[in-house]
């Protein structure tokens, strides 16, 4: 079987070409209060933080309108996060943690939950009619209830994916990004940090993640969905190290030797991203909890955060 879509080279579709200064913008129009993790939003200022932002892109030589939605969308109230987030001592890191953060060669982001609002993988299953299923196995093996190959190749089993279906859905739902994440991204270029995206979701679906955010698309550690000569779904690349259990601490451990890092960050919200954190990889886990809250993991990060300001303004 042939690989018809090569996401290490291709490029991400052009519809999805982001005027990051715009972005700005939109955030800059939002009340000063949301940016604190700290507090409950009233439901005024959720309100406010859901405001669809239009944005140029260009298309084949067009420019067609797009509709970004910056959204705080959430599985459960932020109220209830930060409530709950009293039972974990993390949300106030310590000075070490501190020193850490501010020294950092390179941060490797997850992205479903964490750089993007969604589970990538449960949004394409809910457009090809077989969302609730796949959230069913995507929440287990997020929980680290059953292994990620297990996960992975059941979801996949039951979305059956064309080319033709993964192109509809690209051009149809683009990446919704999470409130702060360009400016965190942003903020540790300039001060030279290398960003990296390890996701056990697709490159597919992550160039034009990467493309927003101006991330080079080496720097996309993912799975990869191969299709036949026919557009036919024929599996996906076993030999990328975020399809087995523990890839994500295996990618890791990867770029760290490979570039020669000092010191290196993982931030996201699963199980996955927590197993990053070890000798040779991750010095220290950040957990997001902005979008998803997974108890467990929280309980054992190095630092909670709800709001990426709180990490943009610790960099100061």
């Amino acid at each position: 079987m042939e690989a018809l879509m090569n996401g290490r080279a291709a490029p991400a579709p052009a519809f999805l070409r982001l005027q990051v200064q715009q972005h700005h913008r939109s955030l800059s129009s939002l009340p000063s209060s949301c940016s604190s993790s700290s507090t409950g939003l009233t439901l005024k200022q959720k309100q406010q933080l859901s405001i669809p932002r239009p944005f140029r892109t260009p298309s084949n030589s067009r420019s067609r309108l797009v509709n970004f939605t910056m959204a705080s969308a959430s599985i459960q109230p932020i109220e209830e996060y930060v409530s709950r987030a009293d039972r974990f001592d993390k949300t106030l890191p310590s000075k070490d943690v501190l020193d850490l953060w501010r020294t950092v060669d390179a941060v490797c982001f997850d992205v479903d939950s964490t750089v993007c609002l969604d589970e990538g993988i449960d949004e394409f299953a809910e457009f090809c009619g077989a969302g609730k299923a796949v959230a069913e196995w995507t929440s287990r093996a997020m929980d680290g209830s059953v292994t990620f190959q297990e996960a992975l190749a059941a979801r996949l089993s039951l979305i059956n994916p064309s080319l033709a279906k993964l192109h509809d859905f690209l051009e149809k739902k683009p990446p919704r990004i999470s409130p702060g994440i360009a400016e965190l991204v942003m903020k540790l270029k300039a001060k030279s940090i290398d960003i990296f995206l390890v996701s056990g979701g697709f490159r597919q679906m992550i160039n034009p993640v990467a493309s927003i955010l101006e991330i080079p698309f080496e720097n996309i550690f993912a799975n990869q969905l191969l299709f036949g000569n026919a557009g036919e779904f024929v599996g996906f690349d076993k030999d990328e190290p975020t399809s087995w259990s523990g890839g994500k601490a295996t990618a890791v451990q990867q770029i760290r030797k490979d570039h020669n890092y000092k010191t290196l960050v993982m931030i996201g919200d699963g199980a996955t991203d927590l197993e990053a954190r070890q000798p040779g990889g991750a010095d220290l886990f950040i957990c997001y909890g902005g979008v998803q809250l997974r108890e467990a993991v929280a309980a054992k990060a190095d630092w909670l955060v709800f709001n990426f300001k709180d990490l943009i303004n610790s960099l100061d």
